[in-house]
């Protein structure tokens, strides 16, 4: 239970950091590019600092991406990634839930919610979230492999700069999810065009972090056979 509520709390923190300072900054991919920036490196530091305050606990998915790709990978169980992913939306829901009592006290609008941004259409969301998306669940795949020890300690790290990186790149098109959690909450929060184009961020992030698994899978097959087998011997122990 306790990686659950790690979850939980992780993801709590990422949505109401890097949303908040979305909202607080008032970015707009066109004419606000400071705010860009700063939303970007909002949503990779908070990735940064869980990745070393839960990680021991429950590996700091705190995305149900990432989730999923462990789970293809062979990373984890079936029932541990299904607990995970509702648990990481019930803090995604905590976090907007914070964020929207601060922002209606505060003479702000909106939660952060992903919609297209202008002059971006449904399948150029699509393609954004799905790429973007598969490389950042490459990159944590890669930098948690059993087989990569020398990233291992800064793992953290590195998956929290590839994610200001993939903000930089992908706000301009959809607000960047590459996270269903996140994208999920704030759209309930904050209605409108965020809860009609909701199924791209999550259609999106799912499908690009199946193809970052499967690409895995095939450049690095030791790992995920190290990983099946540590699973098997686990789920024993537990029977």
């Amino acid at each position: 239970m306790k990686k659950y509520l790690a979850e939980m709390v992780g993801t709590m923190v990422l949505v109401l950091m890097g949303c908040g300072v979305a909202v607080s900054l008032g970015c707009d991919p066109v004419s606000n590019i400071p705010a860009v920036v700063g939303t970007a490196c909002a949503f990779g530091l908070a990735v940064v600092a869980m990745a070393y305050t839960i990680g021991g606990i429950s590996g700091c998915h705190i995305n149900p991406a990432i989730t999923l790709g462990c789970l293809i990978a062979k990373r984890i169980s079936a029932k541990d990634a299904c607990m995970y992913i509702i648990f990481q939306v019930i803090g995604a829901f905590i976090g907007s839930a914070i964020l929207y009592l601060l922002t209606t006290n505060s003479g702000l609008e909106g939660t952060g919610a992903n919609a297209l941004q202008q002059g971006v259409e449904v399948t150029g969301g699509l393609i954004a979230e799905i790429v973007f998306t598969c490389v950042f669940v490459l990159v944590v795949l890669g930098a948690t492999a059993k087989t990569n020890g020398a990233t291992n300690n800064f793992a953290g790290l590195a998956i929290g700069l590839s994610l200001i990186l993939v903000h930089l790149v992908c706000i301009r098109y959809t607000g960047t999810s590459v996270n269903p959690a996140r994208s999920i909450a704030p759209a309930i929060f904050e209605g409108g065009d965020a809860l009609n184009q909701l199924w791209i961020f999550i259609v999106g992030p799912f499908v690009g972090a199946a193809l970052a698994a499967v690409i895995w899978m095939v450049i690095d097959p030791i790992c995920c056979c190290k990983c099946k087998k540590e699973k098997e011997e686990k789920e024993e122990k537990e029977d």
